[in-house]
């Protein structure tokens, strides 16, 4: 269909939601607006999917939402065993719909007699990872667009295992979901009804609980060096997000006391409103914390994005001024702390698991320890579904993270944690102060000890149609017009996750990369340095990574600018 008939088609529709219908009325004298709307249909990906709230198949709203549910439905019917009396766990964050597209999601199972296990409110991401193995779920679902702006929406889909849908299981609902007719038309029960049907159970505090027993696990650290002469002092903020109440309870339970809430930032807020971005990768999101931090002379201050996956730190460096730590940074150094206070025992066959896109310093320092690391593609959903392979080897998982503030301590997650990075962060940070130094001050011990790692990214966000246009002209280009050298650099090797080939540029030898396929291309250059190229899968956006080692600072610093001024000439001659 044209998009102007899927438009007709839903302007038509006599039962449209009346809000949806009264935006569609605003929209009707701007075919560019109702194009964008309505001229496909929203990307349902191997992590869910994520968009603009409003009107159109290419939009979230209660009817793409609905289409998304019945064929994660139909999935579930035809290849989880009980999955009625199991049912799913869904949880959602504070944006604008999210509680409503949880009821909406119980209202499309239970046409199908499938139970479903909704919070009664709203909480962060890892615990619905870990609902969904407490409460032995077919699956679960959460409600979030994560740091995305305030117009976003978005539905990730987890399995029973509490990990985010690998590929293959990806693929088949995905196929599920296309199958799916009308939209418009999808079978639901009444809210009432499934509740009286005891197919919609509201949880919360049983599971808020279980999960606080099992943080008490990765401590590291007893209450005798917690509660120090000069205890640790931290400014906290939520971000307007999910993680308030988990992050005190857990920081408590473990003996820290002195905690300053950023009131501004403590209460959910759908706008975000103090804050351009609700994303502790960008550093202004810490702006507020920093002014409490300076008033209260704080050791630390720890920011987590609204659905409490990512968790950004901020230290003092030593003149009154606090430096946000890159997330290869705070990554380098949980897993430091992580590897120096395990037994021989726990270190014995355990594996560190990291992204493509991450630091090479961890597995510098992985190796130091003893502990082989693991590469995989970026998203956490492959860390996940290393943790669960490790079930059926002699393999344990003793740390998985990725750059981009993702970090997983205790397996009884299966993503990426804020609340348990939040308290290894805290422990660590009252470890180095006991010994009298900062965590600028353990890093940089570390670059003594390993070598200078530093890594960047630069991020082009290209919207609409257009945009996903030029972001394919972009990888293209590169593909067809390959670098030898960039900034300086000998081009060694060249990753081409598309095709899972590995080239050799010195002697013209291919080999196979055994990781899945993805559109992402990677040069590995002389010095131990790369650059990679991947569209983001959640956000319109091409991003290009970067990543350098030397034994001086200042050589890893001119190499590294070298590099990101080379690409990004590059990229903005194509997207020009």
């Amino acid at each position: 269909m044209t998009w102007q008939a899927t438009y007709k088609k839903w302007n038509d529709y006599q039962s449209l939601d009346k809000d949806l219908k009264q935006q569609l009325v605003g929209m009707a004298n701007s075919d560019k607006e109702l194009e964008d709307a309505f001229y496909k249909e929203l990307t349902f990906g191997t992590g869910g999917m994520r968009g603009i709230l409003g009107p159109g198949t290419n939009r979230l709203n209660i009817y793409t939402i609905r289409k998304a549910v019945e064929g994660l439905a139909n999935y579930l019917e035809a290849n989880v065993n009980d999955c009625y009396s199991r049912g799913v766990a869904v949880a959602y964050d504070c944006r604008y719909m999210s509680k409503e597209f949880a009821v909406e999601t119980a209202k499309v199972l239970g046409a199908h007699g499938i139970k479903t296990y909704v919070f009664e409110s709203l909480r962060p991401t890892p615990v619905l990872s870990f609902a969904v193995r407490y409460l032995h779920a077919a699956a679960g679902i959460m409600i979030t667009a994560s740091h995305n702006p305030p117009e976003y929406n978005g539905f990730k889909v987890y399995n029973e295992d509490g990990g985010q849908l690998p590929l293959q299981e990806a693929a088949e609902v995905i196929a599920k979901v296309q199958k799916v007719g009308n939209e418009l038309t999808v079978p639901v029960k009444e809210q009432q009804e499934v509740e009286q049907d005891d197919l919609l159970t509201w949880v919360g505090e049983k599971v808020d609980q279980a999960y606080l027993r099992q943080l008490k696990t990765i401590s590291k650290l007893d209450l005798a060096e917690i509660k120090q002469k000069d205890p640790l002092k931290i400014v906290f903020t939520p971000l307007h997000g999910t993680s308030h109440d988990m992050v005190l309870n857990g920081l408590q339970q473990l003996g820290f006391n002195d905690i300053h809430v950023v009131a501004e930032q403590a209460e959910p807020d759908p706008e975000f409103s103090t804050v351009a971005s609700p994303n502790p990768e960008e550093h202004q999101a810490f702006t507020m914390a920093i002014e409490q931090g300076k008033e209260r002379n704080a050791d630390i201050l720890i920011g987590a994005d609204p659905d409490a996956d990512r968790l950004g730190v901020a230290v003092q460096d030593g003149d009154g001024s606090y430096q946000v730590l890159t997330g290869n940074q705070l990554g380098t150094l949980m897993l430091d702390f992580v590897l120096s206070h395990s037994t021989p025992e726990q270190i014995t066959n355990g594996r560190l698991i990291k992204t493509i896109v991450t630091t090479e310093m961890g597995r510098a320092i992985a190796a130091h320890y003893g502990v082989e690391t693991i590469d995989t593609l970026t998203g956490f959903k492959f860390i996940g579904e290393k943790i669960k392979q490790f079930e059926s080897t002699k393999e344990h998982f003793l740390f998985g993270y990725e750059e981009s503030y993702g970090y997983l301590i205790g397996d009884f997650v299966r993503d990426k944690d804020a609340v348990q990075a939040a308290m290894i962060a805290c422990e660590m940070a009252s470890y180095w102060k006991a010994k009298g130094k900062t965590l600028l001050e353990a890093i940089n011990q570390l670059y003594e000890q390993h070598g200078y790692f530093f890594e960047d990214m630069t991020s082009i966000t290209l919207k609409g149609k257009d945009g996903a246009e030029k972001i394919g002209e972009i990888m293209t280009n590169v593909r067809e017009n390959p670098f030898t050298e960039i900034g300086g650099l000998k081009v060694e090797q060249i990753e081409d996750y598309q095709i899972q080939e590995r080239t050799l540029l010195e002697s013209g030898n291919k080999e196979e990369i055994n990781l899945p396929v993805e559109n992402v291309v990677k040069y590995l250059l002389e010095n131990n340095s790369w650059v990679c190229l991947r569209p983001s899968g959640t956000e319109p956006k091409i991003k290009c990574y970067y990543g350098v080692s030397s034994n001086y600072r200042k050589q890893s610093k001119t190499m590294l600018e070298n590099l990101k001024q080379e690409m990004e000439h590059r990229i903005s001659v194509i997207v020009e």
